[in-house]
């Protein structure tokens, strides 16, 4: 089976080459660097040239698009998340692919049943979540008059070495601490590891009883703050100690840095249920935090 993946050069899409020998075919931007197996473009959008880029393809791994930023606006990211999505949706299925596999966000869960005005956020959400949704409405539709085969992945917040936002800042602090301040922190939240989403991917454009599914992607365990910090720790090599900081004290300190936001998502509750994983595709991650985090110390060396 020949499988087409986008976004290639990201985080997530790095991790494809590193976590299994198997070929595919990558989209890339015309800016990098070619190979035989890579589908040049310039940009992803409506406007986007699929000529040639589904020969020999039976399903697709969708990660490219627009990740948080401040620097995007709401028509760029319905540009590209969701028009870019479905125009290539559309070419795939006019070309015969089976299969589409969209990454979506586990963040939908919260405004998927919003009143949302013509793809304009208007319950407060950012607009990179709204393009979320409307993308997963948008392909729903594609996969109905098409029949190209659906499967929606929402994965919870991703870690690994080179991991953006939240958990790039968090390994940075864990780096930098000699003591860590998240002792009195007894949270539950989940994670998956960049590893594993990858390993659950390939199973979602391969299983036969993955389509039409929207999964909720995680290591199918929870844990604290404490927990997962002291992890990223035992990862890099570092000794660490866990120091019990009340937390009005911690979210004192995080207003002092701007850090406010950050330190609220990772204090709050987020368990997910993903028994879905194991119950319909018989997947169970195959690396612990433990393990996944070592590849933190090895992208050093």
């Amino acid at each position: 089976m020949s499988i087409l993946i986008t976004g290639s050069s990201g985080f997530i899409g790095r991790s494809f080459a590193s976590c299994t020998d198997k070929k595919f075919k990558y989209v890339v931007r015309s800016n990098q660097k070619n190979n035989s197996n890579n589908f040049l473009i310039e940009n992803l959008d409506r406007f986007t040239s699929w000529e040639g880029a589904f020969d020999g393809v039976d399903s697709i791994i969708h990660l490219a698009g627009l990740v948080h930023s401040k620097s995007f606006s709401e028509q760029d990211y319905l540009d590209v998340n969701v028009e870019g999505s479905l125009h290539l949706a559309r070419k795939a299925a006019r070309a015969g692919v089976k299969r589409f596999v969209f990454v979506s966000s586990i963040l939908v869960n919260n405004i998927e049943n919003s009143m949302l005005q013509e793809g304009i956020d208007a319950h407060g959400n950012s607009p990179y979540i709204t393009s979320k949704l409307l993308a997963e409405r948008g392909l729903k539709e594609v996969s109905l008059k098409t029949g190209m085969e659906l499967v929606i992945v929402r994965p919870a917040l991703v870690y690994g070495a080179g991991a953006p936002a939240n958990f790039g800042s968090l390994t940075r602090l864990v780096k930098l601490l000699p003591l860590l301040p998240f002792g009195a922190i007894s949270n539950k939240r989940s994670f998956i590891a960049v590893q594993n989403l990858s390993d659950l991917l390939l199973q979602c454009a391969t299983h036969s009883s993955a389509s039409g599914r929207t999964f909720l992607a995680s290591d199918c365990r929870t844990v604290s703050m404490k927990e997962f910090t002291t992890a990223i720790a035992h990862g890099l090599n570092k000794s660490t100690f866990q120091v019990s900081i009340p937390v009005f004290i911690l979210r004192k300190l995080a207003q002092i840095f701007g850090k406010s936001n950050m330190l609220e998502q990772l204090l709050m509750d987020f368990e997910i249920d993903s028994s879905d994983l194991y119950n319909v595709l018989g997947w169970k991650p195959p690396y612990t935090m433990e393990q996944a985090m070592a590849s933190l110390s090895e992208s050093k060396k």
